[in-house]
């Protein structure tokens, strides 16, 4: 049986900050690069959705040699960026069958602060995935879209669950926390979720049932594995 994991990726290449003006951004690459190469090793094949079905822009910081570690590895992501079929041609949220689906993997970046975090379609489809007891792995920034999961009374849906995210610590490292409209640490405790956090840019995860979340791009990898046991384990028990 083939698994089939679904991305949930921003269209968004730039942020609104604080004072009005544009930073620019998208989906930062090893947090979406890293599991992909997990995925694929596993032969597990991978679609991309993004608002509107617009591909997802890269986030060109993530790509220095300073943010992956190498200048060998940030020229392997730019070629997997450049190469992979999977990113060229994503498909609208709004076309989305979950029960398609065993698993949904949502990358960070600022990019999902300005359109994940307010998109129904895709607060609707994390949602779904929820309900069908879909193994849902979100990290860094991609936590962001938890906060578009309201129900019909406007309460939050995952309110009450435990993750983690980017902290407000990290932020203020990074150099953009005082330009942020909001950060992700304090909406996600507002909205009722736990919060745990690592050491600032250590990997950390958390898992709360089928909804895995990493803190960092450092999570991204081991996220990703924890995604891939919980799928296989899910198959096993309903074989």
């Amino acid at each position: 049986m083939t698994h089939n994991i679904l991305f949930v990726m921003t269209g968004a290449d730039a942020w609104t900050l604080n004072d009005g003006s544009s930073h620019k951004t998208g989906f930062w690459a090893e947090e979406a690069v890293a599991p992909l190469e997990v995925f694929r090793e596993a032969g597990y094949p991978v679609t991309v959705a993004t608002p509107g079905g617009v591909r997802p822009p890269v986030d060109e910081g993530s790509l220095s040699p300073d943010a992956v570690g190498s200048v060998e590895r940030a020229e392997e992501i730019r070629n997997v960026l450049d190469t992979a079929p999977e990113l060229q041609k994503p498909i609208a949220l709004t076309d989305v069958n979950v029960a398609d689906y065993d698993a949904v993997f949502v990358p960070g970046g600022h990019g999902p602060m300005e359109d994940l975090a307010v998109d129904a379609d895709a607060g609707a489809l994390l949602i779904a995935a929820d309900q069908a007891k879909k193994t849902i792995g979100i990290v860094c920034h991609g936590p962001a879209i938890l906060l578009a999961a309201k129900g019909e009374d406007g309460v939050n849906v995952f309110s009450g669950r435990t993750v983690t995210c980017f902290g407000n610590a990290e932020e203020q490292q990074a150099g953009l926390a005082d330009k942020a409209p909001w950060l992700l640490e304090n909406r996600l405790t507002h909205e009722g979720f736990k919060v745990t956090l690592g050491l600032p840019w250590t990997v950390h995860t958390q898992a709360d049932g089928n909804l895995l979340t990493g803190q960092n791009p450092a999570s991204s990898e081991k996220l990703a594995r924890e995604v891939l046991h919980r799928v296989k384990k899910v198959a096993e028990e309903s074989a």
